[in-house]
């Protein structure tokens, strides 16, 4: 009797991948001990710190807004992401990049798979889809800030708010503040390392809700790594149409995304797209307006100096003086416009 030879190793991974993406697309259970063939042993399993979120020191001594040399943290932007059970694509990256070399062969084939089912099916953009922090650290500080918002929008009466990320919350402790903000009566509901997402759910869930304000700040969208420029510019005008829902008598203002990195980067022309993207979608709205917060950060040579940046993404009190002194002449001549005086005020001087 004449046996037919084996299939050759590359049809049984060919095979084996088919398999997998059937049973994605099909919602079943798939087992991730699944190998190729001639497949090397599992790795050891991955150490805890790697599916938790890390933060990053402020340097002690380059005049950031705050208490000098307290080492504070400034954001809680995540380092690592974590493999979650969601069915999103963020669900398969850490740092922004694909952790499949840390996958076991048969389980690295199923996230491919996944991915791809979840690409070919339209699912609603991630950064548009309102998503609470997960409290990874067990502190639970996310949702302790979120609830003091909550409570301040019933306590306080504000004609501006600010909402977004790190850049809005160390804003909040540099003397221009102060000098600029805190006499139109501004609230600031920054979070470090918030996303578009994260955000939405905010708003979603009371931040705006006993308070009338007359313009809204909105300055969110560069902690957004794994998401692409389209997608950061939807979650933007996510948040928009939900001020303009929630807040119909205020207008928006979206601040544009900066330059990050000390030297050029993709995330950095990921945010030249987002604004480009983000202008061209609010013009024409006449309760939305697009500010490009960038008074020239990027020097000749492509570089951004720490003496604006101090770690090159946050900025310091030099940094933040030309953004809030444009941002603050805008805020006054749409105030003045909407008491009816009518006349745009001279722009203050950088």
């Amino acid at each position: 009797m004449i046996s037919s030879p084996p299939p050759p190793p590359r049809k049984c991974a060919r095979l084996s991948l088919l398999l997998v993406a059937l049973a994605g697309t099909l919602s079943l259970p798939v087992n991730s001990g699944l190998s190729l063939p001639h497949s090397p042993a599992p790795p050891p399993p991955l150490p805890a710190t790697h599916g938790a979120w890390s933060r990053l020191p402020l340097p002690p001594t380059l005049g950031r807004c705050g208490h000098e040399g307290s080492g504070r943290e400034a954001t809680d932007e995540p380092i690592a992401r974590p493999l979650s059970g969601e069915a999103s694509e963020e669900s398969f990256l850490r740092d922004g990049f694909p952790i499949l070399q840390e996958a076991r062969p048969g389980l690295a084939c199923a996230l491919l798979a996944r991915a791809a089912v979840l690409r070919m099916s339209g699912d609603k953009n991630p950064a548009s889809k309102p998503t609470p922090v997960q409290d990874v650290q067990g502190d639970g500080r996310w949702m302790s800030l979120h609830q003091r918002f909550v409570a301040d929008s019933k306590d306080k009466e504000a004609e501006v708010v600010f909402i977004g990320d790190s850049l809005v919350q160390l804003m909040h402790q540099c003397e221009i503040w102060r000098e600029l903000f805190s006499p139109l009566h501004a609230l600031n509901f920054g979070i470090g390392g918030d996303s578009t997402q994260h955000v939405l759910w905010r708003l979603e869930n009371g931040e705006l809700e006993h308070i009338r304000p007359k313009i809204v700040v909105v300055w969110v969208g560069t902690n957004n790594h794994s998401h692409t420029a389209e997608q950061v510019t939807g979650g933007i005008k996510a948040i928009v149409q939900l001020v303009n829902k929630l807040q119909p008598q205020a207008r928006v203002v979206v601040l544009g995304l900066l330059p990050r990195g000390q030297h050029p980067n993709p995330l950095r022309e990921k945010n030249r797209q987002v604004n480009e993207l983000v202008r061209a979608a609010l013009a024409g709205h006449p309760r939305a307006h697009f500010l490009d917060a960038d008074p020239g950060f990027v020097h000749s040579d492509g570089t951004i100096s720490h003496h604006d940046m101090y770690d090159y993404l946050h900025l310091s009190r030099l940094g933040y003086t030309p953004v809030c002194r444009a941002l603050h002449s805008l805020l006054l001549r749409l105030l003045a416009q909407d008491q009816g005086q009518g006349i745009p005020l001279p722009e203050t001087t950088p």
